[in-house]
């Protein structure tokens, strides 16, 4: 099952009015207790052993100029496997995805694939990082649509990224 939430913060504004005061209230005007709910249904998302699994797709307010909402953001933040940072700038250029593929990024990836893969997908990372987002964007677009699949497109990465690594 997938839940698609827009957005935790959001949810942590709305439980903030509404749950009773715990009398300790963090910067931004956010009551500790008031984030607990929020939290726990966020923590809901696992892999069930034979069960299946729940996982949650949550958008976050940031750069609103509201306190509350970088408290409740960095509250949040390091719950997530993965963030998926989107560009405005991009997409007022009309440049889709607009995502900032340098600052995105999934956590504990060396559980995800082999060491083989993983390594090339380090060796991208490290290119794109020297790179502005939109740059690196626009060249990961132009070779994934040289490529007709995810082990071609690492395939072309390894021939064309050589570097220390590749003695191995």
């Amino acid at each position: 099952m997938v839940v698609l939430l827009d957005s935790i913060t959001r949810l942590g504004r709305a439980y903030n009015i509404a749950a009773p005061a715990s009398g300790r209230i963090l910067s931004g005007g956010v009551d500790s207790a008031a984030l607990y709910p929020p939290k726990k249904f966020f923590g809901a998302a696992r892999n069930i052993e034979d069960g299946g699994s729940l996982t949650i797709l949550a958008t976050a307010l940031v750069d609103t100029g509201s306190r509350m909402d970088e408290v409740i953001f960095e509250e949040f933040k390091g719950t997530g496997n993965m963030e998926l940072i989107l560009d405005r700038k991009m997409a007022d250029k009309r440049i889709f995805p607009a995502v900032n593929v340098v600052a995105s990024g999934t956590r504990k990836e060396e559980i995800l694939m082999g060491s083989e893969e993983l390594n090339i997908v380090w060796k991208l990372r490290r290119v794109l990082h020297a790179l502005e987002p939109q740059a690196a964007l626009e060249l990961l677009l132009e070779k994934m649509k040289g490529t007709k699949s995810n082990v071609e497109f690492l395939m072309q990465i390894q021939k064309t990224t050589s570097g220390p690594d590749d003695s191995k």
